[in-house]
């Protein structure tokens, strides 16, 4: 393990009005990218099934999105007052869900039944035996966590499911459609706690964080040095595994003793959030050892906020 030295709250930051608050997932790339960073961080790695499983359950998603359904949005006067009083309009424990979002299921079990092990078939064949009722359910225990009232080896289809909904329903509304208050350490459009946050690289972004949300993919800005789950800016530090890159870290609060990952693009330009968050799952046992809990969640590890991975 080895910690590395911190920056002032602010050193390399523009003034805030100069920076890009929202970035919004790419529905015509994103999923796809994501399954071929998987793919490449597979070979030899001692997770290279999960992750190529993992892979594929992106390539479904992509296939899902291309093909989803318009579905109900927040009316203008909804997204205003949500503004106003920043408040997520898409919040996933209040907005009322769209059946739509088990029609991505089919896209996603079809794509990873092509190379699917024994336990995956068995997983999927469950699945499709599953009524309506019980996969309403299911999704209910994936977003609030509950991850004990549900089986274990159906949730990560649920849940790329519900992934691809919600990021279906940001990508159509866009940016402006969002606020810029409320509370930071969650998604301004959904209200989901992040998977990791990323230091972008580029002349207008050169430096910034964004902190990129486990449901719907939207990247929101978070000033750096800055603890993402509580706000302190005291006893902020950063481990990463000796002998890595550096492009991915953790960065840990003393204040409320979490973590959140933190990834740099100028270190490894194709970093994802959560594809390298499940291959570096080393960082997150380092991070358990010293008595570190995870903030964030990554929807392929069914681990709930606040817990070790």
């Amino acid at each position: 393990m080895s910690a590395a030295a911190i920056i002032q709250p602010g050193e390399i930051e523009r003034p805030l009005g100069e920076i890009r608050f929202l970035h919004m997932p790419e529905r015509g790339s994103l999923y796809r990218e994501r399954a071929e960073r998987l793919r490449a961080l597979a070979p030899g790695h001692s997770m290279q099934d999960y992750l190529l499983f993992a892979a594929a359950i992106c390539d479904g998603q992509q296939a899902a999105l291309e093909a989803f359904p318009a579905v109900p949005l927040p009316r203008e006067e909804q997204l205003k007052l949500c503004r106003e009083h920043g408040m997520p309009p898409l919040s996933a424990q209040s907005w009322e869900r769209d059946p739509a979002w088990r029609e991505a299921l089919g896209p996603i079990a079809a794509r990873v039944e092509q190379h699917a092990n024994p336990v995956a078939r068995a997983a999927l064949a469950r699945l499709r035996h599953m009524n309506d009722a019980a996969l309403e359910a299911c999704a209910d225990a994936v977003l609030e966590g509950r991850y004990e009232d549900t089986d274990l080896s159906i949730a990560p289809f649920a849940a790329a499911a519900l992934q691809v909904y919600w990021m279906h329903m940001a990508a159509t509304l866009g940016a402006r459609a969002f606020g810029q208050e409320g509370v930071s350490t969650l998604c301004p459009v959904c209200a989901s706690h992040p998977v990791a946050s990323v230091v972008r690289i580029g002349s207008a972004e050169q430096g910034l964080r964004y902190v990129s949300c486990s449901l719907c993919d939207t990247q929101w800005h978070a000033v750096r040095v800055k603890c993402s789950n509580c706000d302190s800016t005291k006893g902020i530090s950063y481990f990463m595994v000796e002998g890595s890159s550096g492009a991915v870290k953790a960065e840990a609060c003393d204040e409320c003793g979490t973590y959140l990952k933190i990834m740099y693009m100028d270190k490894d330009y194709h970093v994802d959030p959560v594809a390298d968050d499940l291959a570096t799952l080393g960082l997150d046992l380092m991070m358990g050892d010293i008595g570190m809990a995870r903030s964030g969640r990554n929807l392929f590890l069914m681990a709930p906020p606040g817990q070790d991975a």
